[in-house]
This record gives structure tokens, C-alpha cells and sequence, in this order.
């Protein structure tokens, strides 16, 4: 009996050590949870993501106003696209640019089009391949024929995150497949995702016609010579889960998992949402589960203020051996717009010298107008002089007497 009970609590002890090892990835949503805390210092826990690396933006001024793991260098799969759109619409020779498909276009693998060698397109139609299907081969073709080659377009993709101030996001490839070179792996954090995505629809020169593309239901086209007709569904299903969806760009490798970045108005508020690692096989609806957690989260929990546009009354600032014994102070403040939860106060600081030494140049930096949150600062202005005001010295006296002289005793 003994025995039979040792037996027992052994067998017991081997399941308990034999129970926490499961593959990371499949885990489930509770497993999933961490105590990570998000830009507001609330714990992302709360939501209860899915996503290993989530964010949610205010779209107009691109403060994070929730994140999991945001920072976290992560495998983004095709929500590369989004980028590599943006820089053929920006930077290639107009939608009307004959691309030619080359050997190694054709012979990616799956999601593709089917090109072949040799065919013919026009750029403007290959972005609704890009985006609405996500055609790897597609991607491809544009990256080499607007870039030279797919190391050139990659290199232009890179040169642009780091315009936009993503420095830790490395693209190797045109369509997001799973990449590695000497600098690491293909690679983007949920905060920068968001970031792109906000450029390709808010501050991109190209942006609406980004947003156009994206919000395509259905595209045919055929290639140049008309001989071969293609037809795109786009399978962004969040465009008709949610009021107000605007764009956005679904994924999936097997190093990356289902990712999504989309953006969504209502109203005056737009939000801009990034997931990565956002469930595998077979848990496709993830994502879309995310998705609502944080907008809907956005929407209710914040209001839109509008920042700067209370009066600025600088008093003149003394100045010491001037011609005038003071100059006037002033500060060109452009209001903006800002996502606040109840009770979130955005702190307005005024710091102008106390006195100014003669002489004083009109347009003088002498101060700063910052407005913060949190000790982070949103925005900076310049308090500058009004006027300039001469030194009342020696010269300037032997300049004014001599200025007298002339006038009451011309020559």
C-alpha cells in the first residue's frame, strides 16, 4: 500500500513538471498576460491581449496611449507592405511606370499573383495586388523595378524608418517573409508599426491615395499588353467589422504569427492600432479580437482637447543699458489637438529671462512655451523679442548728438 502511494505521489510530482512545458506561441490568452505596464502607467494585463506586442495610438498627435511589450523588436510579416506601398507611391515614376517582372519576382512563394518572366504591369495596378491580397511576388516587382533591386529598395525603406524616428525597426525584404542578414532579423515594435502606419495616412504626401488603395474593396486589371486579366478581394475584414475603419494591413509567417495594423475615425478621434504575434494557426481571429479591445477601449476612454488656444499674456523684459527700458515678449503658439482621459492635465510652462542685456536684436530667442504630460513634453515654442532696443553707452551717445548736430546745423 505503501508503495502503491509512493507510486502515486511520484507520478503525481512528474505532471506537475511536465505541465508548464508547452510551445510559447500557442499558448493561451491568460498564459499570454503580462504585467506590463503601458504609457499611462496602466497595466496592459487589463485588457487582456492576445498580441505579444500591441499599441494603440492617437492617430493626430501619435501619442501611445496603451501598449504591451511596445518596445519590443518583434517580426512583422506583410504589414511590410504598408511601407514598402508608401515608398512606391512616393518615390517611384507614377502609377503609370511599366514594371517588368524579373525571375526572382516570379519564384516567390505563396500568397502570390502568379507572374511570370518577362510580363509587363503597370506600378498603379500592382499596388492593389500588394495590398489587397498581399501578393509576395508583386512585392517584389515593385520593390526592383522602383528601386533597382530588392537590396536597394530595402535600403530606401530603411533610410525612411529612420526619417520617421524608428530605430529599431530593419527591413531585409519588400513582402515581410521571414529574413536574416548580418544586422539581424527583419524586424519592427509595435509602437514604431504604428508610427508607419500614421505617416501613410496622415503625414505622407501620397497618403489619401494610400488610403484609397487600402479601402478597395475588389481591383481588376490586366497586364500592359491586355493579355491577362487579375482580380483582388481585399481580405482586411476589420474595413467591415467597425464604424469608422480606415485602412489597414493584416500578416502572418511562422516566425511572426497573425499581425495587423489598421486605423479607425470616429468623430473627431482617430486611432491607430499595431499587434504582433497575435496567435498562430489556428487562431486567426485574434487579431480582430485585439483589435476591438483596444479601439473600443480608445473611444470610450478618451476625449479629444484641444491644447493652446487659452491666451498668452508675457509681460515686456527688462533691459539694462537700453534705449528703452524694456522690449516686449512674444510667442507664436500653434494649438493642436490631444486624446486625454478624465482627469489627465496638460501642464503649460513659461520660462522668459528675467532681464536682457543691451543690445537686443528684434526676433531674439529669450524663453520657451512648452506644454507637457507626465513630465513628456508635447510641444515647444520659442518666446522671442518683439522689437530690437540699443546699447545707451558712450558711442551711442557721441552717434545721437552727432545725429542732432547734422540736422539743426546741416553742412
Amino acid at each position: 500500500m505503501a508503495i502503491i502511494k509512493r507510486r502515486g505521489l511520484l507520478a503525481l510530482l512528474l505532471c506537475v513538471c511536465i505541465l508548464p512545458v508547452w510551445p510559447a506561441r500557442y499558448a493561451s490568452a491568460k498564459e499570454k498576460r503580462t504585467e506590463n505596464a503601458d504609457s499611462r502607467g496602466q497595466a496592459a494585463m487589463d485588457l487582456e491581449l492576445y498580441a505579444r506586442g500591441a499599441v494603440l495610438m492617437d492617430g493626430d498627435s501619435g501619442r501611445i496611449l496603451y501598449g504591451k511589450n511596445a518596445s519590443e523588436a518583434l517580426p512583422m510579416a506583410s504589414t511590410t507592405k504598408i511601407m514598402t506601398c508608401i515608398l512606391a507611391l512616393e518615390q517611384g515614376g507614377g502609377e503609370k511606370q511599366v514594371c517588368t517582372v524579373s525571375a526572382a519576382a516570379a519564384s516567390q512563394p505563396q500568397v502570390k499573383l502568379g507572374l511570370t518572366k518577362g510580363d509587363t504591369f503597370y506600378l498603379g495596378d500592382l499596388l492593389y495586388s500588394l495590398m489587397l491580397e498581399s501578393h509576395n511576388d508583386t512585392a517584389v516587382c515593385i520593390a526592383e523595378n522602383v528601386g533597382g533591386s530588392v537590396e536597394d529598395f530595402a535600403a530606401m525603406m530603411n533610410r525612411k524608418a529612420e526619417e520617421l524616428g524608428c530605430a529599431d525597426t530593419y527591413y531585409i525584404t519588400p513582402n515581410g517573409l521571414d529574413a536574416e542578414d548580418e544586422n539581424g532579423a527583419h524586424r519592427t515594435t509595435a509602437a514604431e508599426l504604428a508610427r508607419v502606419m500614421r505617416y501613410c495616412i496622415t503625414q505622407s504626401p501620397m497618403a489619401e491615395r494610400f488610403l484609397e488603395i487600402t479601402r478597395t474593396d475588389a481591383y481588376t486589371f490586366t497586364n500592359v499588353k491586355g493579355t491577362r486579366s487579375y482580380s483582388c478581394v481585399n481580405h482586411n475584414a476589420f474595413l467591415h467589422m467597425m464604424e469608422g475603419a480606415l485602412s489597414g494591413k493584416t500578416g502572418f509567417t511562422g516566425n511572426a504569427g497573425y499581425c495587423y495594423v489598421g486605423a479607425v475615425k470616429q468623430g473627431e478621434k482617430l486611432l491607430i492600432a499595431a499587434l504582433l504575434a497575435c496567435g498562430w494557426p489556428n487562431n486567426k481571429h485574434y487579431k480582430w479580437e485585439d483589435m476591438r479591445k483596444l479601439t473600443e477601449y480608445g473611444f470610450s476612454a478618451y476625449e479629444k482637447k484641444k491644447i493652446g488656444s487659452e491666451p498668452l499674456d508675457l509681460a515686456p523684459v527688462p533691459v539694462e543699458n537700453g534705449k528703452e527700458p524694456a522690449v516686449a515678449a512674444e510667442a507664436e503658439v500653434r494649438p493642436f489637438s490631444l486624446l486625454l482621459r478624465p482627469g489627465e492635465q496638460v501642464v503649460r510652462t513659461v520660462t522668459v529671462r528675467k532681464t536682457l542685456k543691451a543690445p537686443v536684436s528684434a526676433g531674439a530667442q529669450i524663453g520657451t512655451v512648452t506644454y507637457s504630460l507626465d513630465g513628456e513634453v508635447l510641444a515647444s515654442y520659442p518666446v522671442v523679442t518683439a522689437g530690437a532696443c540699443e546699447r545707451t553707452d558712450f558711442l551711442f551717445c557721441l552717434k545721437r548728438v552727432t545725429e542732432e548736430f547734422l540736422r539743426v546745423c546741416p553742412s
